[in-house]
């Protein structure tokens, strides 16, 4: 399990000073943003995640699971290959951070590109106080060009923001054992590249091979990074995640942590029409449980009804879902009149559940001619009821000789 994560907080006036020069940087880039593309042109992504975590938490590795579990396609954007300028770099393979003006620009922009428009991870961002401020003036942004042309004919171009912050955590002997693992892992790597000329060279962080970097590198995210992404906690939905374990113990809290939130992410006036509905995980949750009492329900209180529908399944249904093993499907027409109680309809359902089938039943009604009036001449008829049974269930594979 991961220790606790300590930070220093900074006195308050450095905090003020952060703020101020995050409002003097973001409301530059922005208005430079404004003047290249127009502000009906700014058409950001709806939602963002904002990808952080501690050196060797596995960022890149669970990157993609992020993006499949949303639906996302746009490449993630990883801040760090944005940077690429001497200065930059030197500052990287030091443990440090990169100017904030600089990271801000080149984010923003890049995020305007089409590809992003219906979601973003980026990778890498916020990492400073400053940087987390402009994060929160982006979604102000964002809001206010949501409200501004809701009601207007580009609407489509600016939904409802919605950021996602999270936080892939080791603690720090983890962090360092993993940064040191894999600067020998791509060592090993390069130089068979180099010995057979198959494959391509992989990037070897400075860290990656020094201890004491690989320590400077961890505890600038957890004073830096970690403690200015806490302000964002109350703000946005937050997910924390414990890093340690193997990929799928991981991916299995990644998948804990971003299940549906319907509740903050629509707009209220949305949310308060679907919320009636319930969200489908709660109708499974105890389901197997709820299917045991119903059945036992019909047996001790309707158990005359609840015989008759045993037997016609065993008598009408059966045989035929028998000739249809190997495909795995049945449709069953029937004209008992025991499934006109709708109590029975039910009871009938719940059989082939709790059996492992899955059925569905169409009721269809055909009117039949009965009699006819030569007085009148009028045609008298009846209404004839067909329960259209569809049945599913585990098929038999065929296999085939040769």
């Amino acid at each position: 399990m991961p220790d606790s994560i300590e930070t220093i907080q900074p006195p308050d006036h450095v905090e003020d000073l952060e703020v101020k020069d995050a409002q003097i940087i973001f409301n530059s880039v922005w208005s430079q943003l404004e003047t290249d593309h127009g502000e009906e042109d700014l058409r950001f992504p709806k939602e963002i995640f904002w990808l952080n975590g501690a050196p060797g938490a596995g960022k890149g590795t669970h990157t993609g699971f992020i993006m499949k579990y949303r639906d996302l396609t746009a490449p993630p954007l990883v801040v760090s290959s944005l940077l690429d300028t001497p200065e930059a770099r030197r500052m990287k393979d030091a443990g440090m951070l990169v100017g904030d003006r600089e990271v801000i620009e080149i984010m923003l922009r890049k995020l305007l590109d089409p590809v992003y428009q219906s979601g973003a991870v980026v990778d890498g961002f916020p990492r400073t106080k400053v940087q987390v401020e402009c994060v929160k003036l982006l979604h102000q942004k964002l809001n206010e060009l949501h409200n501004r042309f809701r009601d207007t004919e580009l609407a489509h171009r600016f939904k409802k923001p919605h950021f996602h912050i999270v936080v892939l955590f080791v603690d720090e002997k983890e962090s360092v054992n993993r940064q040191l693992q894999r600067g020998r892992e791509a060592q090993a790597h390069n130089e068979e590249v180099r010995e057979s000329g198959i494959g391509e060279l992989l990037e070897v962080r400075a860290t990656d091979l020094d201890a004491e970097a690989a320590v400077n590198r961890y505890r600038t995210f957890k004073e830096k990074t970690y403690g200015a992404l806490k302000d964002l906690r109350e703000i946005f939905f937050y997910h924390f995640i414990n890093a340690h374990g193997t990929i799928e113990e991981v991916r299995s809290r990644i998948d804990d942590e971003l299940r549906y939130q319907g509740s903050l992410e629509l707009d209220e006036a949305t949310y308060d029409r679907v919320s009636a509905i319930p969200v489908a995980a709660t109708l499974s949750l105890h389901a197997r449980q709820n299917l045991v009492d119903r059945l036992d329900d019909y047996a001790a209180r309707q158990s005359e009804l609840f015989g008759r529908v045993v037997d016609l399944i065993q008598s009408d249904f059966i045989p035929i879902i028998e000739r249809h093993a190997i495909s795995g499907s049945a449709a069953i027409n029937s004209e008992s009149e025991i499934l006109h109680d709708p109590t029975a309809l039910a009871m009938f359902i719940d059989v082939f559940s709790e059996r492992g089938y899955h059925a569905t039943v169409d009721i269809h009604r055909i009117e039949i001619p009965e009699s006819f009036d030569p007085e009148t001449f009028k045609i008298h008829t009846r209404i004839k009821r067909v329960h259209r049974v569809q049945i599913q269930f585990q098929g038999s594979e065929i296999r085939r000789g040769r």
